[in-house]
């Protein structure tokens, strides 16, 4: 229903998904297998960044290892049967939104790509056959120069560990592609007018740090879903920096600046020294589970709200120049009959299926996960059989359990 009428040969499509990436990844293949699209024309990126979601977001099922497993196999499949698929989008913007400084954002999302890499390579997979399909995620704030440092920054870092950490020798391997959103998290829900003027600049920053695609939010996120107008006003705002401004006209356009390049070298320095305390705790995957860079994150949110509060910190509408006057803004609703129309699609697709065929699909699912196989193919066989995405979860659950969050004081 989702994809009727969309050409997945000629488009490509982004999943911001990540502990379900495999399963829908897999409806996407099953759409394409039954309409005769061939796969290798099949093109877009599931988000796949799991190892966020323990840090930052909580969106988790299983354990580390066993989502370890789903990210790999994704990357495996890909590699033979999906050449056009991005297999990641290894995400900063998450830790951001959950209080993470600059240095931070970039130094927790490279120790997370680095586990990848590492879990791809003792796969058996050669750095170069997959790097190159490897992207990022991050946000950008308000804070305009620092932004554009964050973002010079890790490109420098990222091309370094691929040379340096894994011999990599295709230039593409090395590339730091990303994609940016403003901060939704900077947006405020007092005075809401100002959250445009917050998220032009943040999308400034992004395109003269050197994003590939941008997203902005809308001025009335704070509150609700954005309205039609207000996502159009969002859109806009892209559209005038990028055919008014002139700022796409060169890359990197701030390089040469004593203080851009100062600050670049200071960001990096100071993500390198969060790099070297995670490799001394054994990698991203030991410290998210001795909980450091939950850790350093709360403590870093924690300082940020103190100084709000103390107005050290100035938010506009917020803490200091607040309007007398409430503007209320008309919000989004959505309408509660949609979610019954979805219940009983789902229960007449259950009535219609075949229960032999879908029965036999989940137990082959299950054989798979049990053992050490790609279990891509599996779930494409069981979302052909009918099978949905929280019967495959579920499933999934039985073999492998669930994961426990780190509590951290």
């Amino acid at each position: 229903v989702l994809l009727d009428d969309l050409p997945l040969g000629e488009v490509t499509t982004s999943m911001t998904i990540n502990a379900t990436a495999p399963i829908l990844l897999a409806m996407y293949v099953a759409v394409a297998d039954e309409r005769g699209i061939p796969r290798e024309r099949l093109g877009g990126t599931t988000q796949n960044d799991i190892l966020k979601e323990y840090i930052a977001r909580g969106t988790y099922i299983y354990p580390t290892e066993a989502s370890m497993r789903l990210v790999t196999d994704i990357f495996a499949f890909c590699a033979a049967e999906l050449p056009r698929w991005n297999t990641i989008s290894i995400s900063g913007y998450h830790m951001r939104e959950a209080g993470a400084t600059a240095a931070q954002e970039i130094a927790f999302t490279l120790a997370d790509a680095i586990a990848y890499v590492e879990g791809a390579v003792a796969r058996g997979l050669d750095v170069d056959e997959f790097a190159g399909r490897l992207s990022f995620f991050f946000g950008a704030w308000s804070e305009l120069f620092e932004e554009v440092a964050k973002f010079r920054a890790v490109r420098r870092m990222w091309a370094r560990i691929m040379k340096e950490r894994f011999g990599a020798t295709d230039p593409r391997s090395m590339m730091c592609r990303f994609h940016v959103q403003t901060a939704g998290s900077s947006l405020t829900a007092q005075s809401v007018d100002n959250n445009v003027v917050r998220t032009t600049l943040q999308a400034l920053a992004a395109v003269l740090g050197g994003t590939q695609s941008l997203h902005t939010n809308a001025r009335d996120e704070a509150l609700a879903l954005p309205t039609p107008e207000t996502a159009r006003l969002a859109l806009r705002t892209q559209q005038i920096i990028a055919h008014e401004s002139g700022v796409t006209d060169t890359p990197d356009p701030l390089g040469g600046s004593y203080y851009i390049e100062s600050l670049t070298d200071e960001v990096e320095a100071a993500a390198w020294s969060y790099l070297e305390e995670i490799d001394e705790i054994g990698g991203a995957i030991a410290a998210i589970d001795a909980g450091y860079q939950q850790r350093q994150i709360q403590d870093a949110a924690y300082r940020v709200q103190r100084e709000i509060e103390a107005e050290e910190q100035i938010v506009v509408g917020v803490n200091r120049f607040t309007d007398d006057e409430k503007v209320t803004s008309t919000l989004q609703r959505i309408d509660p009959a949609l979610e019954r129309e979805q219940v009983a699609r789902l229960d007449a697709l259950r009535s219609a299926r075949d229960e032999s065929q879908w029965a036999a699909a989940l137990d082959r699912l299950e054989a798979v996960a049990r053992g050490s196989d790609n279990i891509v193919p599996a779930m494409i066989e069981a979302v052909k059989a009918q099978a949905t995405l929280g019967e495959i979860s579920d499933r999934l659950r039985e073999v492998w359990g669930e994961y426990r969050e780190v509590v951290t004081v």
